[in-house]
């Protein structure tokens, strides 16, 4: 019996340490950058066209806050921020292929722009940026590629930015987790880099049986190099020296 029991021991013990995933860990040096996707009205504007679902998750994260500590520390410390954007413009209304998410989108002219060259209608719009970050945002330390189109930054320059400016590292946030952040993630990481994500510097959408920031934080701890919050990565910069 007391065989029996030692056996099932060591068994419950091997599993367990099996379920346990690694954490490869992350070191913030001078080849790492900071990715933030979609700091625009639309997701985190209380009068955004998503805020009635994003709403929720923004603010219990106090993601906002928290995006903004990244940029000040990121001023402080000269380390580049890549902004990659979400826009769409008349011609990407007529799309014939859309999934859901991209077919709302579309319905309620998130991220709507006017002119894909002029700003006319840009400023304070769903498409721009959260007010309180455009100081940041014009500052010299931060790069806004082009605008990917879904989610993933296939479709913009985004990697190209990154490998041209020397960088192999990524801190990633934004909106919205398991949409356009993930897609972030998981691109980047397929294209080579070493990406960490800021937990609580992203926010998702919460529907009916549906909890997009929950899905992501699995993906994000099954994926990633390492998870961080605000406070952790804000340390980690600080104490950083080139």
């Amino acid at each position: 019996m007391k065989k029996i029991v030692v056996v099932f021991a060591l068994i419950l013990l091997s599993f367990n340490v099996q379920a346990q995933l690694p954490d490869p860990g992350f070191t913030v040096d001078s080849r790492t950058a900071i990715v933030i996707t979609d700091p625009q009205n639309d997701f985190l504007s209380p009068n955004g066209v998503a805020w009635g679902v994003v709403g929720e998750s923004v603010t219990k994260n106090n993601t906002v806050k928290n995006l903004e500590e990244l940029f000040k520390i990121a001023k402080k410390k000269n380390i580049k921020v890549f902004v990659s954007p979400h826009f769409y413009f008349k011609h990407d209304h007529s799309w014939k292929i859309e999934g859901a998410l991209e077919a709302l989108m579309h319905k309620i002219n998130m991220f709507d722009r006017t002119d894909v060259i002029k700003t006319e209608g840009f400023d304070n719009s769903g498409a721009d940026w959260l007010n309180r970050y455009k100081k940041y945002i014009k500052e010299d330390n931060v790069i806004v590629t082009n605008p990917h189109k879904v989610y993933g930054p296939e479709s913009n320059d985004l990697a190209l930015q990154l490998r041209k400016h020397g960088f192999d590292n990524v801190i990633l946030a934004g909106m919205s987790a398991n949409l356009c952040t993930e897609s972030h993630m998981r691109d980047l990481v397929e294209s080579g880099f070493r990406v960490s994500v800021v937990s609580d510097a992203t926010a998702a959408a919460i529907l009916p049986g549906m909890n997009g920031y929950q899905a992501a934080m699995v993906n994000f701890k099954m994926i990633a190099s390492h998870v961080f919050t605000t406070k952790e990565i804000v340390k980690e910069l600080k104490d950083f020296k080139k």
